[in-house]
């Protein structure tokens, strides 16, 4: 079996809930997505996706994404799109970097093997372990009331694990984790996310605030080493995600910021492929994980899922269905979480199938004129 053409799409997904909003004034209402088909001598076809959260999140953005692939795609036409492991190898060899657009391919490459093979990907990464799993939802920064508003309609969607938007002025933030740990109770998880918006003296300053709150805090600073000085002290637990793309970060977060739990996103790390080695590596060290990507709809959401499924429920903090954040959907809305719960599909390959019509034309293909 050989890659007989690679097509790239792009579509737009808007949030469900209006403004996406982050610490640092980032804000966000809608992500452009990349979906990538390839089609193979055979006639089966394989579906992956990747979207960035825009430039000021990653420095990924779309457009880079997009011509990674124009790069890559002539490289790839002619090889086993199963052999995961030559696929991630020649496109390391030829671009560092561009984890995104390495993402989107090394999915698709994993969706072939699982329709060729007959299993579901889950299957493949190493086998189920879980019949579904706890998924959270990120809390938009806003006044208290607003998201304690917001928590509990999400509560009585059935979520129990929510990812608190901080990391502006120290002690509006204090009154936000309060606020939601009250609203929440004891049954439910507080996850409080800086997504790196604070310095050093201001991360210490509510934690110092929230030491006897159970709270988790999850990328206070930009840097891992900046997040090691801020742990110094603390009782409460360390949740590393932006700093954390490779395997070495992993292991650095573990044993210089004493990290115990890792965010790992298929797009910031290059896909399954990777991903899979970086969790089991986090869980080797003692740590927890939690799975998800940058943004996306419901091929993420599968890709996302087959993982997840296959990590020991012990060591899986959480994970996320983005196509429950957002609005459109070219799988008709699958996989589709349940009170607040998700589980992976266990149809062959991702589980999914893509409605091409709901994509339009592709931006490009790129073909294989190889006899």
């Amino acid at each position: 079996m050989r890659i007989d053409s690679i097509e790239v799409y792009g579509y737009d997904l808007s949030y469900r809930h209006g403004a996406y909003v982050m610490s640092g004034g980032r804000s966000s209402e809608k992500q452009s997505s990349t979906v990538v088909r390839l089609v193979t001598d055979e006639g089966i076809e394989g579906w992956g996706e990747c979207a960035p959260l825009a430039g000021s999140y990653l420095p990924s953005h779309t457009e880079g994404i997009r011509a990674s692939l124009s790069c890559l795609a002539p490289l790839l036409v002619g090889l086993d799109p199963r052999n995961t492991g030559l696929v991630n190898l020649v496109m390391n060899r030829h671009l560092r970097g561009q984890y995104g657009a390495k993402s989107a391919i090394d999915i698709a490459c994993w969706d072939v093997l699982g329709r060729s093979s007959g299993l579901p990907v889950t299957d493949l990464l190493g086998g189920r372990v879980a019949e579904d799993f706890p998924l959270y939802v990120a809390v938009p920064l806003g006044s208290d009331q607003d998201m304690v508003a917001f928590v509990k309609e999400r509560m009585l969607e059935g979520t129990g694990t929510f990812q608190l938007k901080v990391g502006n002025q120290p002690h509006d933030d204090i009154r936000r984790i309060q606020a939601v740990l009250s609203a929440v109770g004891e049954e439910g998880t507080v996850i409080a996310d800086a997504n790196g918006g604070w310095d050093v003296l201001d991360a210490r300053t509510v934690i110092a605030a929230v030491q006897s709150s159970d709270v988790i805090i999850e990328q206070p600073c930009v840097e891992t080493r900046s997040c090691a000085l801020v742990q110094q002290g603390s009782r409460r637990p360390l949740v590393l995600d932006e700093s954390i793309v490779t395997v070495g970060d992993v292991a650095e977060g573990h044993l210089t910021a004493g990290a115990h739990a890792v965010n790992i996103k298929l797009g910031r790390v290059g896909g399954l492929t990777a991903a899979r080695i970086m969790r089991d590596t986090a869980i080797g060290l003692g740590m927890k994980v939690t799975l998800e990507d940058t943004w996306g709809g419901d091929l993420t959401s599968a890709a996302v899922s087959h993982l997840a499924a296959g990590t020991n429920p012990a060591s899986l903090l959480s994970a996320s269905f983005f196509n429950d954040w957002t609005n459109e959907h070219i799988a008709d809305y699958e996989p589709r979480s349940r009170n607040g719960r998700g589980s992976a599909p266990t149809a062959p390959g991702l589980g999914i199938q893509v409605d091409p019509g709901t994509l339009g034309a592709p931006l490009f293909v790129v073909r294989n004129n190889q006899p």
